[in-house]
């Protein structure tokens, strides 16, 4: 649902998996990217992706999201984009906690993306720019 390049973005990437999300982000021109995952085994493969792929500009943290999220707002981090792609089983208990920290987090003319189960309709104190569904999955971005 993003279209074209991201040049000079700094990138947040939220329940990172095996990063494949901020992987294209800094593949597509984003300058830096912080991918957060909570597993070892899967922030080991993020640092083997960026690698291999001899991407630079990135740092991992090996935390969980509220911790991650409470920090990077403590230390007045602001990110151009923000992808979010939680357990979809896990979202509503999470919105709460992505609602608080997530506008603190975003730069101004900031975008945040959030993939859902398509039977749920996430909600942030954000304008809703554009929701779709493809197949069971639900993309939402939001923006400042």
């Amino acid at each position: 649902m993003l279209a074209g390049p991201v040049d000079g973005a700094n990138v947040l990437d939220l329940f990172a998996g095996s990063g494949a999300m901020g992987l294209e982000a800094l593949s597509r021109g984003a300058e830096r990217a912080t991918f957060v995952e909570g597993d070892p085994r899967a922030a080991a493969v993020i640092q083997k992706n960026l690698d291999k792929l001899r991407l630079t500009g990135a740092r991992i943290v090996r935390a969980d999201a509220t911790r991650a999220l409470a920090a990077e707002a403590a230390a007045g981090a602001k990110y151009d984009l923000v992808l979010v792609d939680p357990p979809y089983d896990s979202y509503e208990s999470l919105q709460p906690m992505l609602a608080r920290y997530l506008p603190t987090l975003l730069a101004e003319e900031g975008l945040v993306l959030v993939e859902t189960s398509e039977r749920v309709s996430p909600e942030l104190p954000l304008e809703l720019f554009k929701s779709r569904t493809y197949g069971s999955v639900r993309v939402s971005v939001f923006g400042a």
